[in-house]
């Protein structure tokens, strides 16, 4: 590795795909997959760019489709470094179809997919830090803290072995379910 921090912007990749009727699924929109698999190759080459080396992805978070995606519309993914850590760092994915006769473009999905930089053996490598040079990218970076830490404090709260069914019956309530769990 040749470079100790590394801009937001050096690393920025932009990939553009026009739809096309084999990318459909029964419904005639562009299938879902179809476009989380670009999105997990524009976050490969976003987070291999950053490091310098090859990358894994290790988690995917907050894939809302907003809007669906139709045929002979020109897909456009934006991708960038938003967080590292010392081995990951968190790319986010901006996800616009352009319908090419109108003009009119559409943003289909936003997502975040946390990237680990390998070596030629698979073992974990540092990554370069990030030089963040506008309040947007500051604000990406704190996000990405954010939802870390929820994630990490989630998983603490039903991962545990103290967790207790009784402390949750209340907050479910007012949700269109039955608990009918066998006694103990």
């Amino acid at each position: 590795m040749t470079h100790d921090f590394k801009t937001v912007d050096s690393s920025r990749v932009s990939i553009s795909q026009l739809m096309q009727p084999s990318h459909s699924n029964f419904g005639g929109k562009i299938h879902g997959g179809y476009i989380l698999s670009l999105m997990d190759q524009i976050a490969f080459a976003c987070a291999s760019k950053h490091s310098e080396t090859y990358c894994v992805t290790a988690s995917v978070d907050t894939v809302d489709f907003l809007n669906p995606i139709e045929i002979g519309e020109l897909v456009t993914m934006k991708a960038s470094v938003n967080y590292v850590g010392r081995t990951s760092m968190v790319v986010g994915i901006r996800v616009e179809a352009e319908n090419i006769q109108t003009g009119a473009i559409k943003h289909c999905n936003s997502s975040y997919f946390t990237m680990v930089a390998k070596d030629d053996y698979g073992n974990s490598v540092t990554v370069p830090g990030l030089i963040l040079n506008d309040k947007t990218e500051v604000k990406r970076f704190l996000k990405a803290i954010k939802r870390k830490s929820t994630k990490i404090n989630r998983q603490k709260e039903f991962n545990s072995n103290a967790f207790s069914l009784n402390n949750y019956i209340e907050d479910l309530k007012d949700f269109n379910i039955k608990i009918d769990l066998p006694e103990n």
